[in-house]
């Protein structure tokens, strides 16, 4: 069964048996640990997509505003090279959350039932 790029390798392909228990697994890893207490986003693994979608996207809002003022709230605080390996961390972290959120949009989008289909590459 074809997933596309970015397909998380945690989660089975969509149809094919358990697919949504390791979606659910998968999504619960992605949002903070308090969401496992809430039953209803097991039964309901789309819900908890959707909140796996908007916990992403604050957390790399939060990220890049980290990153814009960490130098400033920090120089007064930190030696140099502690503030130049924040920054680091920051541009480690920023690709590694965008990259999540492409995998969660994916998994939600199969949730809700659309299939994906490999797309044929055009002749050079």
């Amino acid at each position: 069964m074809y997933v596309p790029p970015g397909w998380p390798p945690e989660v089975r392909p969509p149809g094919s048996p358990d697919w949504e228990v390791s979606a659910v697994s998968w999504l619960l890893d992605a949002v903070p640990p308090d969401y496992r207490a809430y039953g209803v986003l097991r039964r309901h693994p789309l819900a908890l997509a959707r909140m796996a979608r908007q916990q992403v996207a604050a957390s790399i809002q939060a990220a890049r505003e980290g990153y814009r003022g960490a130098a400033v709230d920090l120089k007064e605080h930190l030696p140099p090279h502690a503030i130049e390996a924040v920054l680091d961390a920051y541009r480690q972290e920023g690709p590694r959350l965008v990259r999540l959120a492409e995998s969660v949009a994916l998994v939600e989008r199969a949730l809700r039932g659309e299939h994906f289909l490999p797309r044929l590459r055009p002749r050079s």
